[in-house]
């Protein structure tokens, strides 16, 4: 961070006037300086400059600020970067403290750099003639190729790897950024990239970080047509967007990201004028991307192709959006075209006016499924309110939010109170940073978690009295259960729904169960996770005790659920929804026992701390 003093010491030695001169035409008008609006693309004389106090004003756009501020907004910079940029025009350096201290990555980096160069030079050799014949047949000469890091990868199967070794690099370093692959058929590590063009994947300092590869060769069998680098300390797909180090700062100034999906399709758009797109790494759009979007722009324009999976992947990339705050619009293509055919054979020009015509993501939808007749039945309306929960779910802008609400209540007829619970019904899907999703080989068996914790309390109980008794008699524990009004609608766990459902038929017929019959009772899917609670030796100390607060917590988890409904429909509703909302949560909560009332004061505690509302007054006035 650049100290206080620092900054005040740039912003005092800077020249307003000379850096806003750079970007404009100014002249002298009485003590100020006066110009066209490079901000905004004005043509009169509305930007102007108080050069004593440094500061500058748009009168048309609304735009001003001091020196920083314009660079930021110009230059698509953030503040320590326009910092740094205003001090080198004034002569004041300022420490980088991002290179205190050595890299512990430092050696990946530099294999990397090398790979980076030896592509660059197989492409500019002679045997790089396939790979400059296929870039000129995408209109591109050698320059853009360097400009933009795109190297060739030959056939051999370790040319690199040899390359790198004579260089001093350590095999390791080149296996551990995946420059090098191993495999039970090859006896030594081999090069991963071959026959391919390679595309250089760049931080936003620069430093290329992965690559991708793009299939020469049309008669290679099963090679597939693009390969990426894996992930390494130093790069995750995920995480990294191709072409952001060059498109950031355009798409602050535009205000706007262009997000497609090849390497070439953002290549061809920055050749062509359309700097600010981005590529994810031949994958679907995934959230820390779009969160790197959201730094940089508040909307995307998604131009994938406008076949049935270009779409499908369109707005799933639309919600990944939403969900990180960024207003997503679809561009449709021609059938057949892409970004870099479309742009190469018809022009910039048609390409902006397909941009001009890009719809909002949950509009495009509403029109798909009226063209399909999604919206002439009520059963059809129902479909397509399923179709549309993901995006609404999604959205996390409340006025957005708002407005899709009302959008899909217009169109489908549905009420809006009605939209607004089955959105409340489910969770949007959201990934956090640094966390993975459980594999699907995990097991289901979650006693961990809070939600299943009371079902496996009380299976544990009611098996190992069943286990123990001669006869499910009257005195049995799930007998009990049944009387105080346990069901099967209360497990969630399939497994401990199909347990339950073998004891209470156990306890109607006055059968005896072994834990071998309790097994043959339920699907054979289920018996591993059965077959876990019964080898479970938790000691049940105090049996009352847990048989009521399991109980207790399966009766009363609807109830628990419908308030956490309620709590997320009141940031939807309308006044007279929340009235409507508050009052059936007022009457959920009466109907509690006060034993859950606690317990739920700690799992909810924002239940105590509601804000007055017109149904409050009326109750006081009342």
């Amino acid at each position: 961070m650049v100290s206080d003093t620092l900054v005040e010491e740039v912003r005092a030695r800077a020249d307003l006037v000379e850096i806003c001169g750079e970007h404009m035409p100014l002249k002298r008008v009485g003590k100020s300086y006066r110009g066209p609006c490079p901000l905004h693309g004005g043509e009169g004389l509305n930007f102007s400059i108080d050069a004593e106090r440094g500061i500058y004003k748009c009168f048309v756009c609304g735009e001003g600020g001091d020196v920083f501020s314009f660079v930021m907004r110009r230059l698509g910079l953030e503040f320590p970067e326009a910092v740094r940029y205003v001090a080198g025009r004034v002569g004041i350096e300022i420490p980088d403290e991002r290179d205190r201290g050595p890299d512990p990555f430092a050696r990946l980096r530099e294999v990397n750099a090398f790979a980076e160069e030896w592509f660059l030079e197989r492409r500019r050799a002679a045997e790089g003639r396939t790979a400059r014949e296929y870039l000129a047949g995408r209109g591109m000469d050698e320059e853009a190729a360097d400009r933009f890091a795109i190297g060739f990868a030959p056939a051999a199967w370790r040319e690199l790897r040899d390359a790198a070794l004579a260089r001093g690099f350590d095999e390791d370093a080149l296996l551990e950024v995946g420059l090098l692959a191993t495999s039970e058929r090859a006896a030594e590590p081999y090069d991963r990239f071959r026959n391919r063009l390679v595309f250089s994947i760049r931080d936003l300092r620069e430093r290329p970080v992965g690559f991708g590869g793009r299939r020469l060769g049309e008669d290679e069998g099963d090679a597939p047509k693009y390969i990426n680098s894996p992930d390494s300390p130093i790069f995750e797909k995920g995480r990294f967007l191709y072409l952001l180090n060059a498109a950031r700062h355009n798409m602050r100034r535009n205000e706007a990201a262009l997000v497609v999906e090849g390497f070439m399709d953002a290549v061809t758009l920055h050749r062509h004028g359309f700097a600010n797109a981005v590529a994810p790494l031949g994958t679907a759009l995934a959230a820390p991307q779009a969160e790197l979007l959201r730094r940089y722009a508040p909307r995307a324009y998604l131009v994938y192709d406008s076949d049935a999976p270009g779409r499908r992947a369109s707005f799933r990339a639309a919600d990944t959006l939403l969900g990180a705050g960024v207003h997503p619009l679809i561009v449709t293509l021609p059938g057949g075209e892409d970004p870099d055919s479309l742009v190469r054979t018809a022009g910039p020009a048609a390409f902006r006016a397909l941009l001009d015509d890009a719809l909002d993501a949950l509009e495009l939808k509403l029109r798909i499924l009226g063209k399909r007749g999604y919206f002439e039945s009520a059963e059809g309306r129902r479909r397509a309110l399923d179709h549309l929960l993901s995006t609404l779910r999604a959205v996390q802008d409340p006025a957005l939010r708002d407005i899709y609400i009302g959008r899909v209540s217009e169109t489908t007829g549905v009420r809006r109170e009605t939209i607004v619970h089955e959105v409340a019904r489910g969770k949007p899907r959201t990934v956090q940073a640094g966390r993975r999703a459980p594999s699907k080989g995990a097991s289901a068996d979650r006693h961990a978690d809070g939600r299943t914790a009371a079902e496996r309390s009380l299976l544990l109980l009611l098996v190992r009295d069943a286990l123990l008794t001669e006869g499910l008699s009257e005195r049995a524990w799930i007998g009990r259960a049944l009387d105080d009004g346990v069901r099967t609608e209360h497990f969630q766990e399939p497994a401990y729904r199909a347990l339950f459902d073998a004891l209470a038929e156990g306890y109607r017929t006055g059968g005896r169960f072994d834990a071998g019959a309790l097994l043959e009772s339920i699907p054979s899917s289920l018996r591993s996770l059965v077959e876990g609670l019964l080898g479970d030796t938790t000691e049940l100390t105090h049996p009352e005790e847990i048989y009521g607060a399991s109980v207790e917590r399966l009766i009363y988890r609807p109830a628990e659920e419908r308030l956490r409904e309620i709590r997320r429909e009141m940031k939807m509703a309308d006044e007279a929804q929340k009235r409507e909302l508050l009052r059936e949560q007022l009457e959920i909560r009466a109907g509690l026992p006060q034993s859950e009332k606690r317990r739920l004061a700690l799992v909810l505690p924002w239940l105590d701390r509601s804000e007055p509302t017109d149904l409050d007054e009326g109750r006081r006035n009342g």
